[in-house]
């Protein structure tokens, strides 16, 4: 268990600014300028956030968060959502708390969001599993090293 009590990921170690109040953990965050509430799942896409940022490469200007997705005349948010060099969506990323175990129910649910968002790449991850797929030809397929459902 890492501090906080939350399972260790499978991402690298991220540096996160923390505070407590009324005896909650919360975290910063940058991009829009407050705390959050440190849930299990925000423990998952802080770590994300920053091993794209200093993993890949990926500028933190280029991911929004709960990036606003309207289904079926629903507001619903996606998780991260990278945003390409050409402006238009790249990534869509489904973080789920470590207990939660991703299954085609999960897929289900990022490629509903995708379908609106228009993302070559889907990840989800818990953390700890990570599958990545592509938009191609009108299909997701695995990404090489990543099982299928």
């Amino acid at each position: 268990m890492e501090k906080h009590g939350y399972p260790k990921l499978t991402f690298p170690a991220a540096e996160l600014r923390m505070a407590k109040r009324n005896g909650q953990d919360y975290v910063w965050d940058a991009s829009r300028g407050k705390y959050l509430l440190y849930t299990p799942e925000e423990h998952v896409r802080r770590h994300v956030m920053a091993y794209l940022e200093s993993g890949c490469g990926v500028p933190a200007t280029s991911m929004a968060q709960e990036y606003p997705v309207m289904l079926n005349g629903q507001p619903q948010r996606a998780d991260i959502v990278v945003i390409g060099r050409d402006g238009k969506p790249l990534m869509l990323v489904e973080c789920k708390a470590p207990d939660v175990r991703i299954t085609r129910a999960v897929l289900s649910q990022a490629v509903r969001y995708n379908s609106v968002v228009g993302a070559r790449y889907v990840i989800l991850t818990n953390g700890i599993d990570h599958f990545c797929y592509e938009f191609r030809d009108g299909a997701y397929s695995p990404m090489s090293g990543f099982p299928n459902f």
